[in-house]
């Protein structure tokens, strides 16, 4: 079959037709799939190139897909046997009020680093913020840059169909850029607490009345921490097995190699089992994959508009732009993430976005996969919480903040997502 060529003013008039769809709330996997038609079209191709490139592009995108899957069982476990609550209720705890910004923060962190959504991380751990931020005259300011700020950390870190996407947008072990991103994790966490901290008592500060309402809605029986963890344990374990071999020079260990596919549903069966849950472990299924299918859909899209990318000279283009600018290639990855990110207000669509789009870009300016996977990953959390998105209005709802207040947050989120990206391109892009 001989090979489709279109122009680089096709892709690129896609690309921002897909946002200018996105941004006017059409449903992302739509406008990514029109803007990657109405850019075949404008890009030169016919009736059957166009359809080509579509069908070439998702193609390329179904491992990425089947891996969330996976995932999804894992995610359904940790989300509705309330293992996840358990495990941030435990951190609060533990750490006790004294401490309450770094508690909260690890909370979030943690729970959305083993594999549950951001969004559903924050949900989880608010109420429990909100009853710390009573007792200790904390403001919801504060508590918010605590809660998202832990959880944009985590989720760099997490086996989220982000990380899904930014390892297989580069042809990575989603174990790699999970281990990767730890670095720059930890930044952001130290970042969040000293920002939380530093505006702790300015703002509006949590009711009695609130507190009140929370204790009485919460009527949930919670599993045991020691069998909380057991998912999360054996997940953990299993995916750092090849990571740890290579680091010890262990060949039968590196050589393993046993892809999330496996271990999530795995860690999550046996779980559920630990969990005395085996007979709800179907609708555990139901509910992941029911949190996994718009991400799926999304990624659909973005194949598509990856396909439209990889037909034309854009790629070519952008690394010429690059060159010429005299800007290092670089910082092109984090570029990407940050503003895809920003164009979709997601996590998730931006990576999947920015990986479809210019990872051979990135590439051919002569980063290596595992680094500009890292840093296009860091690059999405920097504006991913803009108000056309969902986090925005979910965590806002969450703390029962006002939109002037949540605006604030938004600014202190940003100096968290930064930070990490900074973190990530001098130590991926200039150091290792």
């Amino acid at each position: 079959m001989e090979a489709i060529h279109i122009s680089w003013i096709g892709a690129l008039s896609g690309l921002l037709l897909a946002i200018i769809f996105i941004l006017f709330k059409l449903s992302p996997t739509y406008s990514l799939i029109l803007g990657a038609i109405a850019g075949a079209f404008i890009g030169g191709a016919g009736f059957s190139d166009s359809v080509s490139i579509l069908i070439s592009g998702t193609q390329s995108v179904m491992g990425t897909v089947v891996r969330i899957i996976a995932a999804g069982v894992f995610a359904g476990v940790m989300m509705e046997s309330g293992a996840a609550e358990t495990i941030a209720k435990v951190i609060v705890d533990k750490l006790g009020g004294t401490k309450a910004m770094l508690s909260l923060a690890l909370a979030t962190m943690i729970i959305t680093a083993v594999g549950v959504f951001i969004p559903v991380a924050v949900l989880i751990v608010a109420p429990i913020a909100l009853s710390v931020g009573n007792k200790m005259g904390y403001s919801k300011v504060a508590l918010l840059v605590a809660l998202s700020g832990g959880g944009k950390a985590g989720n760099i870190i997490s086996p989220n169909p982000n990380t899904i996407a930014a390892a297989g947008g580069f042809n990575l072990d989603v174990n790699q850029v999970m281990l990767a991103g730890f670095v720059p994790a930890v930044f952001g966490v130290i970042v969040t607490v000293l920002l939380a901290s530093r505006i702790k008592f300015k703002g509006t500060k949590v009711t009695d009345l609130e507190v009140a309402e929370l204790e009485k809605a919460n009527t949930t029986n919670l599993p045991s921490f020691s069998k909380a963890l057991i998912t999360p344990i054996i997940a953990i374990v299993l995916l750092m097995i090849s990571p740890v071999g290579s680091i010890l020079g262990v060949d039968f260990l590196a050589n393993l190699k046993i892809d999330s596919l496996f271990i999530l549903p795995f860690a999550a069966v046996v779980g559920s089992i630990a969990l005395g849950k085996k007979k709800q472990i179907l609708d555990y299924c139901s509910a992941g994959l029911d949190r996994m299918t718009p991400t799926i859909l999304i990624i659909i899209g973005a194949g598509a508009i990856g396909g439209l990318i990889t037909a034309s000279n854009l790629p070519e283009k952008v690394v010429s732009l690059v060159e010429a600018s005299g800007i290092s290639g670089v910082f092109l990855a984090p570029i990407a993430g940050t503003l895809m990110a920003a164009a979709t207000a997601s996590t998730s669509t931006g990576v999947i976005l920015a990986t479809g789009s210019f990872s051979q870009a990135i590439l051919n300016t002569g980063v290596a996969p595992l680094s500009a996977a890292v840093m296009t990953h860091a690059g999405a959390t920097v504006i991913d919480h803009l108000p056309h998105g969902t986090y925005f209005h979910v965590t806002r709802n969450a703390m029962n903040i006002s939109m002037k207040d949540r605006m604030t947050v938004a600014l202190y989120e940003s100096i968290v997502g930064l930070t990490m990206t900074i973190v990530a391109t001098i130590l991926y892009g200039f150091i290792l």
